[in-house]
């Protein structure tokens, strides 16, 4: 297996040649032995094991091995421990989800502290393939039938190309030993029932079915890499990126059909799962949106904007007459000048006597109203937008400034004419907007 393993490396992970490597090691018959091949291989590595005090002295005798592992391999070890229940109790979850968020957090700090190119795991064709039937049980798409990449990000997995088997006859030629987790044993986990009822059946069916099934979750990850630069070409085409939204407008999305495929390829990685939804959309009236845990896809006339999820509108600030400049939620300049200069969308001139302080910078609301510089009478903010043909993303974006109940300014927009400067003015007040 030793060759074999080389040979793999020179092959399909030669980016591992010479870079400083974190191998997570659990103790277990999988990291042992990739440990010891990275070891004669030739791999710079460092051992990185967690204990999540879940079984006691079991767990604290993993580390332990682990440690005695290192020792033995020659290479540097760094461990941690883990609070798991409690992570349960304030962020909700399963152990084994918290486990592995816990998990990879850590590998991440790692990474960035002391300089790490890559996260090795023990991944292996087993697991890949127990994988593929825990996503076949549930519904998934080609992406959940393609089993686990050898690759994802900094994340790489050197023995998924060997079966458990595979692995488990090599320890035993070389005299290697590992610890035993019995939580393994237990069929109360999804994974652990069809890893022993239900994969050991198909293998009885089709001596070669986990021969098999790599090859298709090839020619299927193949396919999803067509399916993908389809995507990003089609992404390219429609998503047109404002800084802080993307727009996409619904007729030219309508040409690409079947539309619900279309929508979960190009919306999938926004975290979006109700998709009849977001397809009632592309004929909703402006106003309705779908929400994801960290986007929402707005319809506006005709287009759909997809945006990050922001903090819940009614952020006020008020700035005294001392202040001269604001910083946040936006950037804004304050100043008393001789003269009225050129004024435009950015910037205004105000006649300070006309101000009760502190002013106020707020978002619009409905039912605010103003005078618009340049016209008589009121108009309500919300037929302004209309007029204007201010997107609904760009209208719950808006910030006004305000003096008292009165709004002085929609910021980037229109001065109020109530607050302009005339022929008895006496202290002129300059405001910029910087953007």
């Amino acid at each position: 297996m030793l060759a074999q393993f080389k040979r793999h490396l020179d092959s399909d992970f030669a980016l591992l040649k010479g870079r400083k490597l974190l191998l997570a090691c659990s103790g277990g018959l999988d990291s042992v032995v990739l440990a010891q091949l990275c070891i004669k291989s030739g791999l710079q590595i460092t051992l990185a094991h967690c204990n999540f005090k879940l079984r006691g002295v079991e767990s604290d005798g993993d580390e332990f091995f682990v440690k005695q592992l290192a020792k033995n391999l020659g290479c540097p070890i760094t461990t941690t421990s883990f609070n798991v229940k409690e992570h349960i109790h304030e962020n909700g979850g399963s152990v084994q989800m918290a486990a592995r968020t816990l998990r990879y957090v850590w590998f991440q700090e790692l990474m960035d502290k002391e300089g790490f190119d890559y996260v090795l795991t023990a991944h292996h064709a087993d697991d890949s393939l127990e994988t593929f039937l825990i996503n076949l049980s549930r519904g998934t798409g080609l992406e959940g039938l393609s089993g686990i990449p050898k690759q994802n990000n900094k994340i790489v997995r050197p023995l998924i190309g060997f079966s458990r088997n595979q692995i488990l006859e090599y320890a035993k030629s070389e005299g290697i030993s590992w610890r035993e987790d019995a939580s393994n044993k237990e069929n109360k986990y999804l994974r652990n029932k069809i890893r022993h009822d239900i994969v050991p059946k198909l293998k009885e069916l089709h001596p070669t079915f986990l021969d098999n099934v790599k090859r298709t979750q090839s020619h299927l990850n193949h396919s999803n890499a067509l399916i993908e630069n389809h995507i990003q070409s089609i992404k390219d085409t429609l998503f047109k990126d404002t800084g802080d939204s993307v727009k996409v407008k619904v007729e030219a999305l309508l040409e690409y059909q079947p539309i619900e495929a279309y929508l979960y390829e190009l919306f999938k990685d926004f975290g979006f799962t109700e998709w009849s939804n977001v397809k009632k959309l592309l004929s909703a009236m402006s106003g309705k949106e779908v929400l994801s845990n960290t986007h929402r896809l707005l319809k506006d006339r005709e287009h759909l904007i997809l945006s990050q999820k922001e903090p819940a509108d009614g952020q006020i600030l008020f700035i005294d007459e001392d202040v001269d400049e604001v910083n946040n939620p936006i950037t804004l300049k304050i100043e008393s000048v001789e003269s009225v200069e050129t004024s435009h969308r950015n910037v205004i001139f105000l006649d300070k006597e006309k101000l009760n302080y502190p002013l106020i910078l707020r978002n619009w609301q409905k039912g605010d109203y103003f005078y618009p510089f340049g016209m008589r009478g009121r108009k309500k903010i919300s037929k302004y937008f209309k007029d204007e043909k201010i997107d609904v993303h760009s209208k719950e974006k808006q910030w006004l400034l305000c003096s008292g109940h009165d709004i002085v300014w929609v910021v980037g927009m229109r001065l109020d004419e109530r607050f302009k400067v005339d022929g008895t003015t006496k202290n002129i007040l300059k405001v910029t907007l910087s953007v």
